[in-house]
């Protein structure tokens, strides 16, 4: 481990493009005095590159200024150059240079679901777009989440967008299963099977089967259905990982047990996965970003607390090790596999 890059910079976002031969390394960073940015790294973070020009800029005519990036996101194979950015306040933005500079995806922008959404809840003008899930099958077609916006997805490559919320719940809206306005916190595509996806919402795990038409509710089994990241496995279609939390009022593990959870079946049964994790009482939590699979065999699984550690499976979540630990908060964590191991 080396470190710590990009000093005094919050660490909101990690991307890694492999498209390339190399892996490029995107942080969306944010300062306290500097303010927000984005950084590229071509060698595995031993230098870093900041555009002279902010690389994502609000036109001026939607009267928003950045706050952060949530997401960075390659695209397929199909569009070599193309990485995308989800930001704070919630729009999504497109880059074709690799990720250098960006333009406004500006069908999500305008959908009319933006407007009603702050007239209905006020405090959704903060709305930011956390998630950004490609297509294998075509990067023309995007799934998107937004807090607290629900999920969006477009087929021809964000001209137009088609709010996908059917099944999923809201506890705290006038309408319980309403169009749109659920606080999703994270959605994650099986890749050999882009047709299922599964999603962690601000109380509800949920499956679809039917590239996000419906979602199904699946956190029976679980101790908890609240939560923030959930991971699909890389190539074990119907394999998904969540970490539950308490509650919205009670962000830590429930029974103060510190415990990932496995579907072997698509959410039919869940697995407690505790071998090697820390046994005694334990109140940290991992957010949205901070869990994810490498693509080895067997995969790789990791996440971060946000009580500074980092904890890595190398089979498959069976047993766990520890990485580091008194690290600040772990936002974002992303693993990839490069000749015969894990960075």
């Amino acid at each position: 481990m080396d470190g710590p890059h990009l000093l005094m910079n919050v660490v909101d976002a990690i991307g890694v493009d492999t498209r390339r031969g190399f892996p490029r390394l995107l942080a969306g960073t944010s300062h306290g005095h500097w303010g927000p940015s984005l950084f590229l790294s071509d060698d595995l973070g031993a230098s870093w590159h900041e555009s002279e020009r902010a690389a994502i800029r609000f036109p001026e005519v939607t009267g928003a200024t950045l706050v952060r990036v949530w997401q960075i996101q390659a695209a397929g194979s199909d569009q070599p150059g193309v990485v995308y950015a989800g930001t704070e306040p919630a729009a999504l933005f497109r880059s074709e240079d690799g990720g250098v500079t960006y333009h406004m995806v500006e069908g999500l922008w305008n959908h009319p679901h933006r407007q009603r959404l702050v007239e209905w809840i006020p405090e959704a003008g903060a709305l930011y777009l956390h998630t950004v899930v490609v297509d294998p099958r075509g990067s023309d077609t995007l799934t998107v989440g937004i807090s607290a916006g629900g999920v969006y997805r477009t087929h021809d490559g964000g001209a137009t967008w088609t709010a996908s919320n059917a099944g999923i719940e809201s506890r705290s809206l006038p309408t319980r299963y309403p169009e749109f306005g659920q606080c999703v916190h994270k959605i994650a595509m099986s890749p050999l099977a882009p047709r299922q996806l599964f999603l962690q919402n601000h109380g509800g795990v949920y499956r679809s089967d039917d590239d996000a038409a419906t979602w199904t509710p699946i956190s029976d089994g679980l101790p908890a259905d609240f939560g923030f990241p959930v991971v699909a496995h890389p190539y074990r279609p119907g394999t998904a990982y969540v970490f539950p939390l308490g509650a919205d009022t009670e962000r830590m593990p429930p029974d103060r047990r510190c415990r990932v959870y496995r579907t072997p079946d698509a959410g039919r049964s869940w697995q407690a996965l505790v071998d090697g994790l820390p046994e005694g009482p334990y109140f940290g939590s991992v957010l949205r970003d901070a869990m994810c699979a490498d693509d080895g065999d067997p995969a790789g699984i990791y996440f971060g607390t946000r009580g500074g550690e980092v904890f890595a499976s190398h089979d498959e979540g069976d047993s766990w090790g520890l990485v580091a630990d008194h690290l600040p908060d772990v936002l974002c964590v992303r693993a990839i596999c490069t000749d015969d191991h894990a960075a």
